[in-house]
């Protein structure tokens, strides 16, 4: 059996009566993960910290009755994370690879989540769906995943798109993006480090418009 850190402390605090199905989620990620390539061996026995707990950090930055999409959900990082950590949001995990959506499905049902739906698609595919916020962790450069992420977001909707530590040289090099889809307020903010596990950046901006 796989070894996986103990349950941090952060975890109760984080997903408060959901903690039972959130332990669920991460046996069904260290059982069957790395078979499936949704996350690397090196990874599983910190499952918790990196993963988990990292992509949480992001639960209390949408506003409540919100439709939220996870561009490139993967292993439901962090789409089923904040579905777990945030029943009063709905969220759309949007996934092209059908191994994946197939395991995104699988997770939806085990897990009961009544606010999560899961869209078999590339991101260039949704437009329309005039999302309140859109979310996305590691898919791309910014410069790449602002004109993946922007056009499925209503006028007056957030991108919160988790980034590293270069998260403010990515903004400059997506000047152009940023400009195209008359994005505002774009700035990074750091979350987490410490007792509550791995920091980590996220840049935010208000979608002022359509791409011209």
């Amino acid at each position: 059996m796989t070894h996986i850190e103990p349950e941090p402390a952060a975890a109760e605090e984080l997903f408060g009566n959901q903690l039972p199905l959130a332990r669920t989620y991460v046996s069904q990620l260290a059982a069957h993960g790395e078979t499936l390539g949704l996350i690397g061996p090196l990874e599983l026995p910190r499952v918790w910290t990196r993963h988990v707990i990292n992509c949480g950090l992001l639960a209390p930055l949408f506003t409540s009755g919100s439709r939220v999409g996870d561009v490139g959900s993967g292993a439901g990082l962090p789409g089923l994370v904040l579905a777990l950590s945030r029943p009063d949001v709905d969220f759309v995990l949007i996934e092209p690879m059908e191994r994946r959506a197939d395991w995104l499905h699988k997770q939806v049902d085990v897990l009961g989540l009544a606010n999560a739906e899961i869209l078999r698609a590339r991101a260039e595919e949704c437009t329309g769906l005039n999302l309140d916020a859109v979310t996305a962790r590691a898919v791309s450069a910014l410069r790449t995943l602002i004109p993946l992420t922007a056009p499925l977001a209503k006028p007056g909707g957030e991108l919160i798109l988790m980034k590293g530590a270069s998260a403010t040289k990515e903004i400059s090099a997506a000047a152009k993006q940023i400009a195209r889809f008359a994005l505002k307020n774009v700035r990074v903010q750091e979350l987490g480090g410490g007792d509550v596990g791995e920091a980590t950046w996220v840049v935010r901006a208000k979608v002022d418009g359509l791409a011209r």
